[in-house]
């Protein structure tokens, strides 16, 4: 998958001789709602026998838009991540647009001019609700006035779970809340983040529970404190284990929140290796244990609890 970066101004010189098929979108978490979008517009390439383009941000436009500090936007997939899902589902190339308030300040008809004929779409596809401008008049309803019949439009109804509708807000809250099961269930796979492995405090060890200590992006939304059910891919192998999302009251009450991650049947030393996170099952909340000895209790039955789940993971081989 190509991915082409744009900063506003467009290059003029980007524009695609034979035509593309264009979707529309942020895209965060690359949800069923977006995939729906994606595989409209993956329909119609192959048809047209175009290539499939989607066109996102660099950064939620709610930074330049409502001046919301970047580390205040917890991401369900950062840029990284966002990539790996669009070439999972089949794009062949993506305009990753820098938002800045020189291209948010385009009036409606000024983006249809620059960008979606700019780069000579032949079709565009986007969700119901998408909008490029103010609301009110750079809408889906309104995209076939600054069309002017340059380019087919395909809009994608809403999609609902339960009457409700698949939204990143929706399962950024269900994430926060512990109910990971929807959440997962709306992206359509395991909620994954990419971490690197740093140096702990190393208590795990002496309690016969080594764990990898995870950092991530502060933006990185991070579910419910708790212990979950994980699988982590690490130099392109996959491992389970057990993760824990806490801030160690056991040993203290002014501890930073941290990611510990306890993987089954592993024992080599990865500090500086990166690893992608999945996010399967939540178990159970954070708890303060009366001694240590109580807590290697609870952890040899976290262990027992996670890998009798096991067996419903086709991916988990015993």
């Amino acid at each position: 998958m190509q991915v082409i970066t744009i900063h506003h101004p467009i290059d003029q010189n980007l524009k695609n001789n034979e035509g593309i098929v264009l979707a529309l979108g942020f895209f965060d978490g690359v949800h069923r709602g977006h995939q729906a979008v994606i595989k409209a517009a993956r329909k119609e390439a192959f048809k047209r026998k175009l290539p499939l383009a989607v066109m996102t941000f660099n950064i939620s436009p709610l930074i330049v838009n409502q001046d919301l500090h970047p580390n205040q936007m917890k991401y369900l997939t950062q840029n990284q991540e966002k990539m790996l899902l669009l070439e999972t589902f089949g794009v062949d190339r993506v305009y990753l647009v820098d938002y800045t308030s020189a291209f948010s300040n385009q009036s409606p008809k000024a983006f249809v001019d620059n960008y979606l004929v700019g780069l000579n779409a032949k079709v565009v596809v986007a969700g119901f609700d998408y909008t490029y401008g103010a609301k009110a008049i750079a809408n889906m309803k309104n995209l076939p006035d600054y069309a002017e019949d340059r380019f087919k439009i395909i809009e994608v109804p809403v999609l609902n779970e339960n009457n409700n509708k698949i939204a990143s807000k929706q399962i950024r809250k269900e994430l926060t809340e512990g109910s990971l099961e929807e959440a997962n269930q709306a992206l359509g796979y395991p909620y994954f983040f990419r971490g690197l492995v740093i140096n702990g405090f190393k208590r795990g060890r002496t309690l016969g529970f080594p764990t990898a200590n995870i950092y991530t992006q502060a933006s990185t939304l991070i579910p419910k404190v708790g212990v979950y059910l994980v699988q982590c891919q690490i130099n392109h192998q996959l491992f389970w284990g057990m993760a824990s999302i806490g801030y160690n009251v056991t040993f203290g009450d002014d501890n930073d929140k941290t990611i510990e991650i306890n993987l089954f049947d592993f024992e080599s030393e990865i500090y500086g290796e990166e690893m992608l996170v999945f996010w399967y099952e939540y178990l159970r909340g954070e708890k303060k244990f009366s001694s240590v000895e109580a807590m290697v209790e609870q952890l040899n039955q976290d262990k027992s609890d996670c890998l009798s789940r096991l067996q419903k993971y086709e991916n988990y081989q015993n």
